[in-house]
């Protein structure tokens, strides 16, 4: 039987064989894909369509860096993990001004700053030794 979406099917499959590290890396490019969005929204000519649209966007990276931040093992963690903590909280009362304002700086703010965690992130995995050959 043929699955009524095939990128619905990859994600699902992508997401249920990742490591721990690519699942992180994952919700980094899923929030900063909903954050794109929710930028496109600012552009868009209808005020409810621009209103809606940047809000589910911002409310789905929202949930993303909710659940990056109930991931963090505070026991094990350290002050790496206080810090990165901080900066979730950070984050996410930056997109929830950003919503309830409708202003689009706050959001940039939190690509850039998700966008350098990313890739610190990517490049981590890179170097890890079980993923030298992969990659």
């Amino acid at each position: 039987m043929q699955p009524k979406n095939p990128c619905a099917r990859y994600r699902q499959v992508a997401t249920q064989t990742a490591t721990p590290g690519q699942l992180v890396l994952m919700l980094y490019e899923g929030a900063i894909g909903f954050l794109e969005r929710a930028r496109h929204g600012f552009s868009l000519e209808d005020p409810a369509d621009s209103n809606q649209m940047v809000s589910n966007n911002v409310l789905r990276a929202q949930a993303i860096i909710e659940e990056l931040d109930r991931s963090l093992n505070m026991s094990a963690g350290g002050e790496f993990a206080i810090n990165m903590r901080r900066l979730y909280l950070y984050l996410d009362r930056r997109l929830m001004e950003s919503n309830l304002q409708k202003q689009p700086d706050g959001i940039l703010e939190v690509i850039q700053r998700l966008s350098v965690l990313r890739d610190a992130w990517r490049e981590m995995l890179l170097r890890q030794p079980e993923n030298a050959v992969a990659a």
